[in-house]
């Protein structure tokens, strides 16, 4: 009797022990669903896309993404915002989250504590691209033009706030020279409005320029960076072609909503980061001109946080009217 006793208590003291351990010991155990706040086609669509595939084939469960765009990104990001912090809810994010405080007058969540950065995917160059029979043949050529006809060049970007705004308002500034913006929906749309010449040029991550460029459709004048890429072997850095304080960067990468377990975090960041360095991810990468996002969490939230800083000069230059 005293045998059975012993036994039992054993059982049910294992069985409150399973149920007390946290939830997150086995995660992930069910399909994580990845926001895109920004329609497909885009550069953070696509390498989101395929760090998804890398991390669904490492954990065995699925990486779903969902698409969800609008006004600035800011819809996708509030879903998750406002989501479960149980990691199953995540948000690919890219350099225009920097930028909202600029753009809207107030936000739906606290831009500096709401998510907690995870890990970058991957650094990507910027690049200045005109249609492929464009009259400007180089950087110089365009801006002596657009000097000498102030406000009659114009760009096309995935939407008032987006980073590709942002940035060709920087470009501007560097350049000394005023365009005329024609804000679409999405990166996507973008391009189909430089390509089918409603706009003059577009500045975009290099991920959003290799399908077009390679289609001979699309030329770019030149690129960021302190050297030129093997993706684009031909095209200058914007210091070779005469601009050397236009040098920005493009970053893409992961977030989860404020609370979510610290193992959640660490997890999901060891993944990416495990994902990053597989010899397709690095060939993949390398095909669009990008690097891989070698940063942990912390260092990933301060890159966040000065860039977010950074563009208050920016914005405060080009007049931009928040929302």
């Amino acid at each position: 009797m005293v045998c059975r006793k012993f036994v039992l208590i054993a059982v049910v003291a294992a069985m409150a022990a399973a149920g007390a351990a946290p939830a997150s010991a086995a995660y992930p155990d069910k399909p994580v669903r990845i926001v895109v706040p920004n329609p497909p086609g885009g550069a953070v669509d696509v390498v989101t896309r395929k760090v998804a595939q890398k991390l669904t084939e490492q954990t065995g469960q699925s990486f779903v993404v969902e698409n969800k765009p609008g006004a600035s990104g800011t819809i996708g990001t509030t879903q998750v915002v406002k989501a479960p912090a149980d990691g199953y809810t995540l948000l690919a994010n890219d350099n225009s989250y920097t930028t909202l405080p600029y753009v809207f007058k107030k936000l739906n969540w606290d831009h500096q504590t709401a998510l907690v950065p995870i890990a970058p995917f991957a650094f990507s160059p910027v690049v200045l691209g005109v249609k492929a029979d464009a009259r400007f043949k180089d950087l110089a050529s365009l801006i002596r033009y657009a000097k000498a006809h102030p406000g009659e060049v114009t760009f096309g970007t995935g939407g008032p706030g987006s980073s590709p705004h942002f940035s060709t308002e920087a470009f501007q500034q560097a350049a000394g020279i005023k365009l005329m913006h024609v804000p679409y929906k999405g990166a996507g749309d973008a391009m189909v409005g430089l390509l089918s010449g409603n706009v003059d040029l577009l500045v975009v991550s290099t991920p959003t320029a290799l399908a077009p460029v390679k289609g001979n459709q699309m030329r770019l004048l030149a690129i960021s960076g302190k050297r030129r890429v093997d993706a684009f072997p031909d095209v200058p850095t914007f210091t070779e072609a005469g601009l050397p304080t236009f040098n920005l960067f493009n970053w893409s990468g992961l977030a989860a909503p404020k609370g979510t377990p610290v193992e959640v975090i660490a997890r999901l960041q060891a993944e990416v980061q495990k994902a990053l360095q597989s010899p397709d991810m690095k060939q993949f990468l390398a095909q669009m001109g990008s690097q891989p996002g070698n940063l942990d969490s912390s260092a990933f939230a301060e890159l966040i946080q000065r860039e977010t800083a950074q563009w208050a000069a920016v914005a405060q230059k080009a007049n931009i009217e928040k929302q």
